[in-house]
Parts: structure tokens; sequence; C-alpha cells
């Protein structure tokens, strides 16, 4: 175990938050715990490993690849989340990798069965797990109906209204921090990094965003849903 890592280090992982402080302790005593480089990975696609991991500290990516090499983002998973709780429930092999987006990126590896005894134990925790289950199914869902309906172009202002809905919110403008990076958000939603960079420098010059020095700004949060729900309403 990491010389900066115990029992109270848990107490910021939402899951575990219907735990009281005892409980939380015997779970820390339970974990594996791992500081990982940054792009170190963590879980491996197809890999046959079945524990949940933590986000104690960091931040941690979770994509997969396509046969021909090219990066596939599904979600980042901040400090106080968790992953991997799907092959702790069936069984099966890893779906997705993750890695660590962070130098000194901390997770706390919870093997399946005490995973287990604590969703079946723990009515709320059982509720967090099922709620994270179906915002995994409503974001695939989305995403599917967006890569075979929308364009390029469409996908994109799709991807950063989510990250928008995410961000820091000061009256109509969100603030999204730190700023997404261009191939980031190409990753997600299956195009170039060019066209990435040209949509956002369309919306700049439209005044519906602003490239601040640590953050990117949606001017108008209502105008950019209207945008995205006008695409989608004439499909």
């Amino acid at each position: 175990m990491p010389a900066d890592a115990g029992p109270s280090r848990l107490d910021g992982i939402t899951l575990l938050s219907p735990l009281s402080a005892e409980e939380r302790a015997a779970v820390a005593r339970q974990c594996r715990w791992r500081r990982f480089h940054a792009n170190e990975q963590i879980i491996d696609h197809q890999g046959e490993s079945r524990d949940v991991a933590l986000v104690v500290d960091g931040r941690v990516r979770v994509l997969s690849h396509s046969p021909t090499g090219r990066e596939i983002s599904f979600d980042d998973i901040e400090a106080g989340g968790f992953l991997g709780e799907m092959a702790a429930i069936d069984g099966l092999p890893r779906s997705a990798s993750a890695v660590a987006l962070e130098e000194g990126t901390l997770i706390a590896f919870l093997a399946p069965r005490p995973f287990q005894d604590l969703v079946s134990g723990h009515p709320d925790l059982a509720m967090a797990v099922m709620r994270r289950l179906c915002r995994v199914v409503r974001i695939a869902t989305d995403r599917v109906m967006e890569l075979s309906t929308l364009g390029a172009n469409n996908r994109v202002h799709a991807e950063l209204l989510r990250l928008a809905k995410r961000g820091r919110m000061e009256g109509g403008t969100a603030v999204i921090a730190p700023i997404p990076v261009h191939a980031d958000i190409a990753s997600r939603v299956s195009t170039a990094r060019e066209t990435v960079s040209r949509v956002l420098n369309d919306l700049a010059r439209d005044g519906l965003v602003e490239r601040r020095a640590d953050a990117l700004v949606v001017r108008d949060l209502c105008r950019l849903e209207a945008l995205v729900e006008d695409v989608r309403a004439g499909v």
C-alpha cells in the first residue's frame, strides 16, 4: 500500500458514501492499492481481472481501440468515481481498457466477492451502482444514435453539449475545465481532430464559445442545446 493510502482516503468515493466510517475502513483493508503513471494502463480490454477500481486520486479514461489501432474514448472518471463493476458482477472479460490520465493516479482495487457483498448488503449502494449502469447505457444509446444519424459537425456539437452540462454553470454560461483536447473529442465522436478544430472555430466566430487560458466557455448553453436538438428533430 502506498505510504499516503489508508482508510480515510475512501471517504471521497461517492459509491461508499452510504457506509459508516468503520465500514469504509473495513473496505480499505480489503483493497489492493496502487499508484499509476500518466498514460499507464489500469485495466486491459478483454483482460481476466474482475476487481472494481475506486479512483482515489487523479483521473482515469475508459477507452478501446479499433482493429486499425484508432483510439475510441468512452468516458473520463474523476477522483471519487469508480469503474470495472460490470466484470465484477457478470464475471465476463473486460469490455474496455482504462488508463491513468494524471501522474500518481491512486486506485484502490476491490475484489469481486467483497464488492458483491457490499451491493447485496446495502440497498443505497446497490442503487448507486444501478444508476451508474443506467448512465452507461444511456450514453451508449445516445452515441449509437448520433453515429447512425448525425454528421460529424453535429456529433461534435452534441459532445460539446455533454461536456458543458458537466461543467461549472455561471447563469446561462457553462465553463468546461480543463479545456477539452481536440483529439479526445474526436475519439469520442468518431471523427478527425481537424474536424473538431474547425467546428470549434466556427462556434467561436458565432460567439457561442470562448476559449480562455484555462477553460472553454459555452456562452449560451440554451442556444447550443437548441442547435443540437434542432438537428436531431430533423433526422
